[in-house]
């Protein structure tokens, strides 16, 4: 500790909005270097490459082989595939002195398929899986907690390819069980669940998800079978359609002051002349239109209306996932005033859609039923209109499934009740077929001499990430607390009270004892700092196993803490090794 480059803080940093980013920072691992950028300490970075190793192991395990591609990319290939555009703002570009365009790489899809390319032909060649460990960079508006979300983040990113659908699945299962055994390995919690391909592409999607409250991420899982999916890609099945041959005609009401769906429904239940004769109204009966802007890649401004069961809203990372790489805007006052057809506050489904005067698309929630009556606008200031029948009175565009998701929701498997939890994404595993290989041109012959386009899968890890979710799973109120496989050192040796000769020969010969072993050994050799800083000290950095060499060595003992357990005992000095030994072989 008296040479190790690092300096523990006792106060929180002020930009530290989640445990593992003020822990990092106050035990010395990392230190901010820009927004969204952290420079990696000698502690934080003996994590990351234990981390990057076990990554590594299982990736080889597997026959993955490692390559290490450029950071700064040439722009044709992303434009090729249209992601050029397609990432808008979030894509790092720069020019170099001949105006020449490039680009930070965010992810390397295009790379890795152009690599294949030009050194392999036939399918005598596959099947074959690449992997990198590199640094990624992503512009993201809102850099947040840490590592956990950066501008600059380190990624395991993979790619199969094979000659057939039936090769990319074998692919796609072993990348699927590497990473089930990294994550375990890791000691990180984790659930799968179905998720969106997005920008990716592909077809099948799954997300490795560490359940916490703090995640950005929300999934549900079913409390009776096994199926679980992130809110963005869950999906409602198609309700039966309802006869509506006894709803009365949609009829207008002056339905003064109700500027929101309770008043509404207030109203309607308070006046006889809106009084259902079976049962109350509710906000599930009334019909709500959500108009926002679509921003695509070009420049080119969409209005979408999207019409939903009152009694839920609109979940914008649901929707964003949904109309992506198109980014969600405000329809704010201007666009009201350039759309007078569109009365704030009274939006109807008869002014909406393509076939309108407005030219808004309008897309409905699947649980709109044809022939379900609803309560909703009618494009006039103070006024609503009743029993409006979906398929009779209004059709839509189409269908759009981006109603926030709920507890008890019915799971769209088994009809049982679903629960939604929070998690951070830690992993992500995509079939992504013959996207990026049919614009690029990866074939190979097959045997009968027939080109044949390669079908890939695509696999991301965040390293960084996985470190910060470590950091974020094993935490107490004190510090860090690593588990072995990834800790910095296996035991931290506290050398306190007095400065004597005893003390420090049992701490050396101690910690000589084990570094000879094999054991990570980090001593706490300080002179002038008092024991009640390296406790803390020790406590803050996390390191599986504390050793305290104190009062006791004159009485032959020294005390050994486990950081993960709180447990701690005394042992006599002749067994301190052997034992340390034995603790760290069984964790």
């Amino acid at each position: 500790m008296s040479t190790l480059f690092v300096r523990t803080l006792r106060d929180n940093p002020v930009d530290a909005e989640v445990p593992s980013h003020r822990l990092l920072v106050r035990a010395g691992y990392i230190r901010r270097a820009a927004p969204g950028g952290y420079t990696w300490l000698p502690l934080g970075w003996r994590v990351y490459q234990h981390v990057a190793e076990i990554i590594r192991q299982e990736m080889d395990n597997i026959g993955a082989q490692e390559v290490n591609f450029p950071a700064m990319l040439p722009r044709e290939p992303y434009e090729a595939t249209g992601r050029w555009t397609d990432y808008g703002d979030n894509l790092f570009r720069l020019q170099d002195r001949r105006k020449v365009d490039f680009l930070l790489g965010p992810t390397h899809e295009e790379m890795f398929t152009l690599l294949v390319k030009d050194l392999y032909s036939s399918y005598k060649d596959l099947p074959l899986s690449l992997y990198q460990i590199q640094t990624k960079f992503r512009d993201e508006a809102r850099p947040r907690g840490g590592l956990l979300r950066g501008r600059e983040f380190s990624m395991k990113d993979s790619y199969s390819f094979d000659i057939d659908d039936e090769g990319l699945q074998q692919s796609y299962d072993a990348h699927r069980n590497a990473y089930v055994r990294i994550f375990e390995r890791l000691g990180l919690p984790f659930a799968i669940v179905s998720a969106m391909s997005g920008a990716m592409g592909g077809s099948k999607s799954e997300e490795f998800l560490f359940p916490c409250e703090i995640g950005e991420d929300t999934f549900v899982q079913c409390t009776k079978c096994d199926y679980s999916a992130n809110t963005e890609a869950v999906r409602v099945g198609a309700p039966v359609d309802i006869d509506s041959k006894s709803t009365p005609a949609a009829q207008v009401f002056d339905t003064p002051a109700t500027p929101t769906i309770q008043t509404l429904v207030d109203l309607f239940n308070s006046r006889a002349d809106l009084q259902r004769s079976d049962r109350q109204w509710t906000a599930a009966d009334t019909l709500k239109n959500v108009v926002v802007n679509l921003r695509h890649p070009d420049g080119r401004i969409e209005a979408l209306a999207i019409g939903v069961p009152g009694d839920r809203e609109v979940d914008m990372k649901r929707l964003e996932a949904q109309v992506s790489p198109a980014e969600v805007v405000p329809f704010d006052d201007t666009h009201f005033a350039a759309n007078p057809k569109l009365v704030k506050g009274y939006i109807g489904p008869n002014a909406l859609g393509l076939a309108h005067s407005t030219g808004v698309r309008y897309l409905l929630d699947p649980r709109i039923a044809q022939g379900s009556e609803w309560i909703t606008g009618a494009n006039a200031a103070g006024k609503h209109v009743a029993h409006l029948v979906h398929g009779r009175d209004f059709t839509a565009d189409g269908v759009i499934d981006v109603a926030e998701v709920r507890d008890d929701d019915t799971c769209p498997s088994c009809a049982s009740a679903l629960i939604i939890k929070r998690g951070i994404e830690i992993g992500h595993v995509f079939q992504l077929g013959r996207k990026y290989a049919e614009v690029l041109g990866l074939s190979v012959l097959d045997k009968n001499g027939k080109a044949q386009t390669v079908t890939m899968g695509s696999y991301g890890i965040g390293v960084s990430r996985a470190v910060a979710a470590i950091a974020e799973a094993t935490c107490d109120d004190i510090g860090l607390r690593w588990p072995h496989a990834i800790a910095p050192f296996n035991v931290h040796i506290v050398m306190a009270g007095k400065e004597d000769d005893l003390i420090t020969k049992t701490a050396n010969d101690l910690a000589n004892t084990l570094d000879s072993s094999g054991i990570r050994v980090l001593l706490d050799d300080r002179v002038g700092v008092s024991p009640g800083v390296k406790f803390k000290d020790a406590e803050l950095i996390g390191n599986p196993i504390i050793v305290v060499v104190g009062r006791g060595a004159a009485n032959g003992v020294v005390e050994v803490r486990d950081r993960l357990t709180g447990n701690a005992s005394e042992i006599a000095i002749a067994d301190a090794a052997a034992h340390v030994k034995s603790a760290c072989a069984t964790s």
